[in-house]
C-alpha cells in the first residue's frame, strides 16, 4: 500500500526537505508550532517563525524541548492541530510529554530529523532512533504511529497525512527522517491547503451550555486504569489493521529481498539497479510506516525469496523486526553503517552480490 496521491495546487518548488516538511504543515492545518533549536532540524523553526504568524498561527522558541511538548500537549487539548519537530537528543527530552498524549489520546504530530548519537554525537544522517520511535519511546503501554518519507515530496506528503492520522485516531504520530533528508534539496509538490479541520467532539475549550469535560491520565482506580489501557491497545490494533503503508520494488522475480527504510532505500535502489545488470534477481521491500511495520508483505515475501538483507543507517535496529516478520521463514543477513559516512549504492552492490553468490553456492 502506497502513500495518497495528493492534488497539486501549484507547480513545482525546489525545496530543501525542512522547509518542504514545515510548508506541508501549514497547508495541513497545523497553527501551533513549538519547538527548541537543534541541528540538523533547525529550517523547520525556522520557516515555521516566518509563515505560520502570516495565516494566523502561533509560533513559540520553547525554553527547552520538554516545555515545548507540552505546549503541544495544551494545544491539542483544545482541538487544534499542534506541532514540534527536533532531533535525536531533543527527542528523548520529549519523551515523558509524548507519553501523557499518548494516555490522554491526544492528536499532535512529532518530528524526528535523526542525527548520529548516541550523547550529542554528530549531525550527519542517522537512523539511530527507528527503536525509541517505534517502541513507544518513554513510559507506560503505549504506540505512535510512525511515518519514514525517503524523499522530499514523501516529506511533504507523510507529514500532511500525518495531521490526518494523528486526528483519526486521536494520538501522536512521529515523521522521523534523517539529516541528510532534512538538509536534500529536491522539486515537491504541495497538496491544497486543507479547506475544514474535522470535527471534534472531546475538546476542552470551556463549558458554558455543555456538561464539562475532562482530560487526564491520572487513573488511581486500578480497575478504570485497566479498562483504559485495554481501550488504547483496541485503538493500536485497529491501526495495525488499517494503516499500514510499504513499497516494494523489483520483487516480482527476486529471489533476495533487501529492507530499508527512508533514505537508506534510495542507496538500495541505486544499488539493485547495478546488481541486476549483472543478471542477479534481487528486490526492495521499503516499509513507510515503521510503526505499525509491515510486517505481511515479507512474511508474504517468504514463502518464494528465502534470503532478506536489512541494509540500515544503524548498528541492526528494524532488523529486529524484519526477524519477528519471517519467524524463521527464511535466512537474515544484516548490514548497516552506524551514522557517519553515507553508505553508496556501490558499496551496498558489493555486499548484496557477495551474499547473493554465496548463496547460489550453498
Amino acid at each position: 500500500m502506497g502513500i495518497p496521491v495528493t492534488v497539486p495546487s501549484i507547480e513545482k518548488q525546489l525545496m530543501n526537505g525542512n522547509h518542504a516538511l514545515a510548508e506541508a504543515a501549514i497547508r495541513a492545518g497545523c497553527r501551533f508550532y513549538f519547538g527548541y533549536p537543534i541541528t540538523p532540524q533547525n529550517e523547520v523553526p525556522e520557516y515555521m517563525a516566518e509563515h505560520l504568524p502570516k495565516v494566523g498561527g502561533t509560533f513559540i522558541q520553547a525554553e527547552s524541548e520538554i516545555a515545548s511538548i507540552y505546549m503541544v500537549l495544551g494545544a491539542a487539548v483544545t482541538g487544534a492541530r499542534a506541532m514540534t519537530s527536533s532531533s535525536s537528543p531533543g527527542i528523548s527530552l520529549k519523551q515523558e510529554g509524548l507519553s501523557f498524549l499518548a494516555g490522554q489520546e491526544l492528536p499532535a504530530v512529532v518530528v524526528n530529523i535523526m542525527r548520529g548519537g548516541p550523547g550529542l554525537g554528530n549531525i550527519a544522517g542517522s537512523q539511530a532512533d527507528y527503536h525509541q520511535a517505534t517502541r513507544g519511546g518513554g513510559h507506560g503501554d503505549y504506540k505512535v504511529v510512525v511515518l519514514a518519507p525517503a524523499s522530499v515530496q514523501e516529506l511533504a506528503d507523510l507529514t500532511y497525512l500525518a495531521f490526518d492520522l494523528a486526528d483519526r485516531y486521536r494520538n501522536p504520530v512521529m515523521v522521523l527522517a534523517d539529516g541528510l533528508l532534512g538538509q536534500m534539496m529536491e522539486p515537491v509538490v504541495f497538496p491544497d491547503p486543507i479547506a475544514q479541520l474535522p470535527e471534534k467532539d472531546w475538546t476542552l475549550r470551556g463549558a458554558k451550555g455543555r456538561p464539562s469535560r475532562f482530560c487526564r491520565s491520572l487513573i488511581l482506580d486500578t480497575k478504570l486504569m485497566e479498562e483504559h489501557n485495554w481501550k488504547l491497545q483496541r485503538k493500536y490494533q485497529m491501526i495495525a489493521q488499517k494503516e499500514v503503508r510499504f513499497e516494494t520494488w523489483e520483487l516480482q522475480d527476486a529471489k533476495m529481498a533487501v529492507v530499508a527504510f527512508g533514505t537508506a532505500a534510495r542507496v538500495v535502489r541505486g544499488a539493485i539497479n547495478r546488481v541486476r545488470k549483472e543478471g542477479l534477481q534481487v528486490g526492495l521491500i521499503r516499509p513507510i510506516t515503521l510503526w505499525p511495520f509491515p510486517a505481511g508483505v515479507i512474511r508474504q515475501a517468504a514463502a518464494r525469496i528465502k534470503e532478506f538483507l536489512v541494509f540500515e543507517w544503524n548498528a541492526g535496529q528494524m532488523v529486529d523486526d524484519v526477524a519477528l516478520a519471517l519467524q524463521g521463514q527464511a535466512e537474515i543477513f544484516f548490514y548497516g553503517r552506524p551514522g557517519g559516512p553515507t553508505p553508496t549504492p556501490v558499496e551496498l552492490a558489493k555486499i548484496i552480490a557477495s551474499r547473493y553468490y554465496q548463496r547460489l553456492r550453498k
